[in-house]
């Protein structure tokens, strides 16, 4: 399906730019920098989620309650005043959304607390995706809380958890977090009170009397489990009127409120009595919940997680009340003009994220319209005519090698991650492969493969972090296979370890099988399986029974036929629907495994280029042609040209200057290779003995080195700058540890490990050490090549189809890794006065000024001046980069290889863009890439309707063709930059 559009849409992004709002950077701040990013050429504020979080949230994903503003940010005219400013400048604003999951830790979710207090019969109960009826008996109608640092009688008996009495309600405290105690269950708290009190006046024996009462009140309250919906009001209605009755109560007598104390007191224990801890024990077992041991996650969840994250319980939106509720301040600001777009964070935790995609489509549209805009506008490509959405909508999707974003999504694309990968691949040099499969072999012993890796790391996490959803889903297969006589043989364990595997070899993160639209019973009806979902399934399935053959065949066949929904014809309609659950819960979990197994795992298990270890991407992936790179930008033109142009986000693994760094490894792997000896060899005695093995092993010095490589500022300030940045590499070395799983994790850390990475880190970048001057003469001409490859990857993000998005701060060299190191406060006082300090390129003498930001490179000035230079561009000529064709063109000569580059046409409109690439042999010929020197011959190939006079927007330099010219000579185009953006004049 074709989505070209030959018309702008005005809300539309011309450029994003990601703001990360917390306590630190709020919306006064933002408000503040709307000049600046305007001046720019930013269209729209790309902003991190606005909700009510956990306290102290840097990131804001761990939503609390989406229908309030986090006053953390600011206030409610605070964000007016930012949206008045930003549309005063024709600028918009795209929020981010989380649809999939919610905070539970603390106390500031409402929803959850209510759930633990009423359980089933919560009207939040079904706002979670809770299983209430788990194999274990004793967690019936209870959801388990892997909330305690320590075994749960530890915990109980060193007094960690605390009754508490507060306006008529009983909670139990354990830390920051407030468990609220059922109604009906704190009869036991009221009857030690009871006991308690003595009758020596006529008021006393009324206050017992009203304290009978209350207790009898509460013992006929309908049990947490009756779902009937009167039954449920009465429940709810009647509980509050006791809480309000016993505050009263407490509050009108001094001897009710010490008596009060001490039965508290006594519930709580003595430290040492065992026994003095029952009344308590018996309480909690009361309760909806059941508390545990953080590490019984792993095997008895029984709600669903953002991930392997306890603290993030999934919701599911999926239910019409639950999508009001989440979306209702969303909507109110989109009918405002507050909001003009929106980002979907985790689209495939969903469980039908295409119909979630059109039902958003759906109010947004009534939303614009309620605002007195047009909510849609008709256009026509050949023979597609599609409305296009006023309400711009990116999804964070990860696709897989090869995978498209599926075509009827109500979505303009995603946020960008494919690109990020491709981009990426064309400054890595391809002749490089083989020699760094042996460097990596050499380092580590390894010889498997990437996709060995991958696997590997899907079927660690499987056994240690979601074996609970993995065995809850098996128990399902186990019932499927009861229904029909070919299946009713196959055990729980074969089942178990058959859907294991067939999760690990799942090709990409999931599939997208769904109920049909406009059905009586959706749920039950034929479901919808494309092409590309039945091949995944396939291929899964198909590895898996390869990988273990001593498992019977039928086995998989099974799995395969229930995957693909290849149904006996004799089912009930119950057990058809038992069915179309188990592969709707079978596709949720395929993402996460492959989000952890392979991002927070096998990324930091394997990475012979670490630059290729990024989301989405595929490290056994080794370069990228011009030619290959071409084909997807025209692919993007045709399908999703609005889809956003990500090369940093809040998420990335590393920032795009590290990246650019690390890919100039690729051209020299035979010197990148003697340097490892080298510094192996020096710094051999600066390591540590962990259980009789050097520390850290090799495997792990060399993410050191490249880390070092693609992190290391071209200078320091000071000692304390120096400081700063050992503190970055020691935490960030920590993090890879963990996630790599070898020698610590998150689970187990090996502190003595750990302790020997920070060591060897601090020792190894003594400055007067022998490492720290070898390392520095191999980094420094590195450094400034990357810098050369970062600023042609700018270039190419602004000028190739789609919407280029900036991550904060990456207009000036960023050399951060991932988060929390990405999350560093942003020097935008900085970056305002160098804006200014930029000149016009129309100005006489803007070659030499070009020169002069070339030649001072280290400042970054030059990165920023390409950004701006080429935004602005991009705005007074948005046709061109929106609707405008995309033309490839070919080089000749001796550089052939190192030139990118290609025309944009639209009507009247030509620009032509020159990339270069792979510089460090260019710049073992001169100081820098530029000039007939480093070009000599080499030339793009011009078609004829392409020849003329342009202007280059950045040195404002000429050139001209004749219509007998069929060249374009790089010793012009590149006389005084080694790039350019060419406006035919």
């Amino acid at each position: 399906m074709t989505k070209s559009v030959t018309q702008v849409d005005a809300r539309i992004p011309l450029a994003t730019y990601r703001l990360q709002f917390h306590a630190q950077f709020t919306l006064p701040q933002a408000a503040n920098l709307v000049g600046y990013l305007d001046a720019l050429g930013i269209s729209h504020y790309y902003a991190s989620p606005l909700f009510v979080a956990r306290p102290g949230s840097l990131h804001g994903y761990d939503v609390t309650d989406p229908t309030q503003l986090n006053p953390e940010l600011g206030t409610e005219e605070n964000l007016q005043e930012l949206a008045a400013a930003l549309r005063e400048r024709g600028m918009g604003m795209l929020l981010d959304v989380v649809p999939n999951h919610m905070c539970i830790a603390g106390t500031g979710n409402e929803w959850w607390n209510d759930l633990l207090e009423n359980g089933p019969s919560s009207p939040y109960a079904a706002f979670f995706d809770i299983d209430w009826q788990p194999p274990k008996e004793n967690l019936k109608n209870k959801v388990l809380l892997p909330i305690l640092g320590d075994q749960y009688g530890r915990v109980l008996e060193n007094q960690e958890l605390r009754l508490s009495y507060q306006r008529g309600g009983f909670f139990v405290q354990y830390y920051e977090t407030r468990l609220p105690i059922a109604p009906r269950s704190s009869i036991l708290i009221l009857k030690a009170l009871l006991e308690s009190i003595t009758l020596k006046t006529e008021e006393a024996q009324l206050q017992r009397a009203e304290l009978e009462s209350i207790m009898f009140a509460l013992e006929h309250l309908p049990p947490r489990e009756e779902l009937n919906p009167e039954k449920v009001k009465q429940r709810r209605r009647e509980k509050e009127s006791v809480k309000r009755r016993l505050s009263a109560l407490v509050n009108s007598s001094r001897e009710i409120r010490r008596a009060l104390r001490r039965v508290v007191r006594s519930f709580n224990g003595v430290k040492g009595e065992q026994h003095s801890f029952d009344q308590l024990e018996k309480l909690l077992a009361a309760q909806a919940y059941r508390l545990s041991f953080w590490r019984v996650a792993a095997d008895e969840i029984n709600y669903r997680r953002f991930f392997d994250v306890n603290e993030l319980a999934a919701i599911r939106v999926e239910e019409p009340k639950v999508f009001t509720a989440v979306h209702r301040l969303v909507f109110r600001l989109l009918r405002e003009g507050v909001i003009t777009g929106l980002r979907i964070d985790h689209i495939d935790g969903l469980l039908y994220p295409e119909r979630y995609l059109e039902q958003l489509r759906r109010i947004c549209q009534r939303a614009l319209r309620s605002a007195g805009g047009s909510s849609a506008t008709q256009q026509t490509t050949g023979q597609q005519t599609r409305t296009q959405q006023r309400c711009y909508v990116v999804v964070e999707k990860i696709l897989g090698r090869d995978e498209r974003l599926r075509a009827r999504w109500a979505a303009h694309g995603t946020t960008g991650y494919e690109f990020l990968n491709l981009l990426n691949g064309l400054f890595v040099d391809e002749r490089g492969q083989a020699a760094f499969q042996q460097i990596w072999q050499r380092v580590s012993g390894e010889t498997l493969g990437f996709e060995e890796v991958a696997y590997a790391g899907k079927k660690l996490i499987l056994r240690a972090a979601m074996s609970g959803e993995l065995h809850v889903l098996a128990r399902s297969l186990e019932r499927i296979a009861e229904q029909h006589r070919y299946s009713r043989d196959f055990t729980l364990n074969s089942l178990h370890q058959a859907l294991g595997e067939v999760i690990a070899c799942f090709p990409v993160y999931r599939s997208y099988i769904h109920p049909r639209k406009n059905e009586s019973q959706p749920q039950i009806g034929t479901p919808e399986i494309s092409a590309e979902d039945r091949r995944s399934i396939q291929i899964a399935v198909r590895r898996a029974q390869l990988r273990n053959p001593a498992l019977s065949k039928t086995i998989f066949d099974f799995i395969r036929s229930l995957l693909l929904l290849e149904e006996p014809g004799d089912l009930a309609a119950e057990q058809r629907l038992e069915r179309r659950n188990f592969v709707m819960r079978f596709q949720q979990l395929t993402g996460p495994v492959t989000a952890k197994g392979v991002e927070d795992t096998a990324f930091y298990r394997y990475y012979p280029l670490a630059s290729l270890c990024e989301v989405g991407s595929h490290p056994a992936r080794f370069g990228l042609s011009p030619t290959a790179f071409h084909a997807a930008n025209q692919q993007r033109l045709a399908e999703w040209p609005h889809t956003l142009l990500a090369t940093s986000t809040h998420d990335t693994k590393r920032s795009e200057d590290v990246r650019a760094r690390l890919n100039v490894l690729s051209e020299i792997p035979a010197r990148w290779d003697r340097a490892l000896r080298l510094w192996q060899r020096l710094n051999r005695k600066f390591k540590t003995d962990v259980n009789d093995l050097p520390a850290p092993d090799a495997r792990d010095e060399y993410l050191l080195y490249q880390t070092l490589v693609g992190a290391f500022p071209f200078q320091f300030e000071d000692d304390t700058a120096r400081q700063s940045f050992l503190q970055r590499m020691q935490e960030y070395m920590v993090k890879a540890l963990r996630e790599a799983k070898r020698h610590s994790s998150w689970l187990s850390p090996n502190e003595d490990y750990e302790q020997a990475m920070r060591d060897f880190t601090t020792r190894i970048l003594m400055p007067d050490g022998p490492f720290l001057p070898a390392f520095q003469e191999f980094q420094a001409p590195l450094a400034r090549a990357g810098a050369f490859n970062s600023l042609s990857q700018t270039l190419l993000k602004l000028t190739v189809p789609g919407v280029p998005d900036f991550y904060q701060g990456t207009e000036l060299w960023d050399f951060s890794l991932v988060d929390p190191d990405n999350r560093q406060p942003v020097d935008y006082a900085r970056r305002q006065q160098l804006l200014i300090s930029l000149r016009p390129t129309n100005e006489p003498d803007a070659p030499m000024f070009a020169e002069e930001l070339l030649r001072n490179l280290m400042d970054g000035r030059i990165k920023l001046f390409v950004t701006s230079q080429a935004l602005n561009f991009r705005r007074k000529h948005r046709e061109v980069f929106e609707c405008g064709q995309y033309l490839p063109l070919q080089s000749m000569g001796a550089r052939a290889r190192h030139v990118v580059s290609f025309a944009r046409r639209h009507k009247q409109q030509t620009v032509i863009v020159v990339a270069t690439r792979f510089f460090l042999s260019l710049l073992a010929e001169a100081e820098a890439p530029t000039g007939s020197r480093v070009w000599d011959d080499t030339a793009i190939q011009m078609h004829a309707e392409l020849r003329g006079c342009y202007r280059d927007i950045f040195t404002g330099s000429r050139i001209c063709m004749n219509e007998a010219e069929a060249e374009l000579r790089l010793a012009q185009v590149c006389e005084r930059l080694p790039f350019a953006a060419l406006e035919r004049v």
